[in-house]
């Protein structure tokens, strides 16, 4: 079993950075794929970033070059950095843990937290 608590949402102006954290409880943290998707008012979630237990990273279109993710195994914790955020960025963002097991995939989610990016 994993529980996630993100933090670091918030308020800010276009143009503008924050940085999200998600950290994790539970064992075997570096075993699972970590990653970060989003949620915006009427549209479905989608991928934001995820990163492997081998630290290979995947980010989705909408955020490349503009985001980054990473994670600390030491900690339990994975980061979103998020960089000349738009309007468009406006969405509650999830953390996300998963790995699969015995041939089924197992899924925690973080209760989200939210991001405002307007003037």
């Amino acid at each position: 079993q994993v529980q996630l608590v993100e933090s670091g949402g918030g308020l800010v102006q276009p143009g503008g950075s924050l940085r999200l954290s998600c950290a994790a409880s539970g064992s075997s943290f570096s075993t699972y794929t970590m990653g970060w998707y989003r949620q915006a008012p009427g549209k479905q979630r989608e991928l934001v970033a995820t990163v492997n237990s081998g630290g290979q990273i995947n980010l989705g279109d909408s955020v490349k070059g503009r985001f980054t993710i990473s994670r600390d195994n030491a900690q339990n914790t994975v980061y979103l950095r998020m960089n000349d955020l738009k309007p468009e960025d406006t969405a509650v963002y999830y953390c996300n843990a998963y790995r699969i097991l015995f041939g089924g995939r197992n899924d925690y989610w973080g209760q989200g937290t939210q991001v405002t990016v307007s003037s």
